[in-house]
């Protein structure tokens, strides 16, 4: 199995990947607060992890994945309030949306998806050990994690308690043991969901819900835990600190992966500078595959600078790489002839890029740089279809099918242009094929009639409907765009 280094937040260093069980990866992600549509600062983690998940797949690991939702929270219970609906008609409803446009995105849907209503009395046991492990205390149906008691705390941000204590702001209670204690469970207020337990009424806090749900479907150790950058302190600091000081384990995770922030303008994109953009209304105006090339154009520890010049960037990527594929299933369906020098030579080149993708994506999942080689191998397919068309003849359709199966594995990988290699799939059905092939006949005859004007106004109207139609010395090919 192809070796694999990852950048560990942890040791602030790329490590060679070993996993907890030989041939198995288990992956934890920190999903969404579902108080609103998810936008573009959302998607990026869960873009990222699909196509680290997939890469995986692809090397021969059997993966498991796990990614939560927060569906008890302070942003869902005042959303609820506002609209005078439910809690879990807010969360219900803002899952349902980001399931919308992840699908839109191509990502592959997690193992398990728990949600921190449907899993209390696991948090609240997991609580009780802490307490019982001398780790936690109660003041007031309040329960708090002790953050002394435990002394790699600061360890994953690398910051050391002092440091964190000098800069923490006074807590309105000032009976915690330490200011940067921080609430395991929240006893129940007025107008809140709540649930019993034995502090009394009350819900669970931000951290200890992802503790308790990856230890639960994933066990004591796991291999990797991801998330944005901004979840690096204090909500992955205190995971650890909850999740080994309940199991005594160490380390809990094996590999941490935090992606880099989305920026506006090379500023930080946040709903407290209003400068957000909301996925459903980039779909708006641009393909789920645009928007997911634009989330791994970049490596994903580096910032990532949205614009829409970016977006028509990935755009016009993309058509590069669908003109490739077109050219490919064209070639396919040509005439069976001799495979010679020149197929051979295709063959090899198109291994060598496999072959540089694979490095790249070894390397700490190196998508910017994996792209590439999937744009030399889109170039060469290019010049031998030019080659093909220059001079009348035969392809060789072994090689043609094996270029093929390289090419759909690395955008496969990356999850784009599905529907590129189906629609093809799908518009070469044989009426489809013998309605287009009428419709070129007729624009010839208008050719060879000097009828140019209603030649070019056909040629028009198909491309108004997604159909190009290209010319050449063999005559006149069509294909979808």
């Amino acid at each position: 199995m192809r070796e694999i280094t990852v950048f560990n937040t942890m040791h602030r260093e790329k490590e060679v990947f070993k996993p907890v069980t030989p041939g198995e990866v288990k992956i934890y992600v920190c999903g969404i607060t579902p108080y609103n549509h998810s936008h573009i600062g959302n998607a990026r983690p869960f873009v990222t992890w699909d196509v680290i998940r997939r890469y995986l797949a692809h090397v021969g690991y059997k993966v498991t994945y796990v990614q939560n939702f927060t569906d008890i929270d302070d942003k869902i219970i005042n959303t609820s309030n506002g609209e005078g609906v439910t809690w879990d008609t807010i969360a219900n409803r803002y899952i349902n949306s980001y399931f919308e446009v992840m699908d839109a995105l191509h990502v592959k849907r997690a193992d398990v998806y728990p949600r921190v209503s449907e899993n209390i009395p696991d948090i609240i046991a997991m609580v009780q050990k802490l307490i019982d492990n001398g780790h936690a205390y109660e003041l007031d149906g309040d329960v708090y994690y002790s953050v002394e008691t435990f002394d790699r705390y600061g360890e994953l941000s690398g910051r050391t308690l002092e440091d964190m204590e000098a800069g923490a702001r006074v807590d309105v209670n000032d009976r915690k043991h330490n200011p940067m204690d921080f609430a395991l469970w929240k006893a129940a207020k007025p107008g809140e969901p709540s649930w019993d337990s034995p502090w009394g009424k009350g819900r669970p806090g931000w951290h200890i819900e992802c503790s308790t749900m990856s230890h639960k479907f994933l066990g004591d150790e796991f291999d990797f835990h991801g998330g944005g950058s901004d979840l690096i302190f204090p909500h992955h600091e205190n995971e650890i600190a909850q999740s080994e000081g309940c199991t005594g384990y160490h380390p809990s995770v094996r590999y941490w992966l935090h992606n880099g922030f989305i920026t506006i303008n090379q500023e930080k994109m946040s709903k407290s500078l209003n400068n957000f953009f909301l996925v459903k209304d980039i779909l708006a105006q641009y393909s789920g595959d645009v928007l997911r090339y634009f989330l791994i154009s970049t490596h994903y520890r580096s910032p990532l600078d949205f614009s829409d010049e970016r977006l028509d960037e990935a755009t016009k990527s993309l058509e590069r790489i669908g003109t490739a594929i077109s050219n490919l299933l064209y070639l396919e369906a040509m005439d069976e002839g001799v495979c010679d020098q020149a197929a051979a030579d295709l063959l090899e080149k198109a291994k060598a890029h496999m072959n540089d993708f694979e490095d790249a994506m070894s390397d700490d999942f190196n998508t910017a740089l994996a792209s590439a080689s999937i744009f030399g191998l889109a170039k060469d397919i290019n010049i031998y279809y030019q080659q093909i068309q220059a001079q009348p003849g035969k392809v060789c359709h072994s090689t043609i099918g094996q270029v093929k199966d390289i090419l759909h594995t690395m955008t496969d990988i990356l999850g784009v242009l599905e529907d590129t290699w189906q629609g093809q799939a799908q518009a070469g059905s044989e009426d489809y094929e013998q309605l287009m092939q009428v419709v070129l006949d007729i624009r010839q005859a208008c050719r060879e009639q000097k009828q140019y004007a209603l030649a070019d106004a056909i040629r028009d109207k198909l491309g108004e409907l997604g159909i190009t139609i290209e010319d050449s010395p063999q005559g006149a090919r069509w294909k979808k765009a």
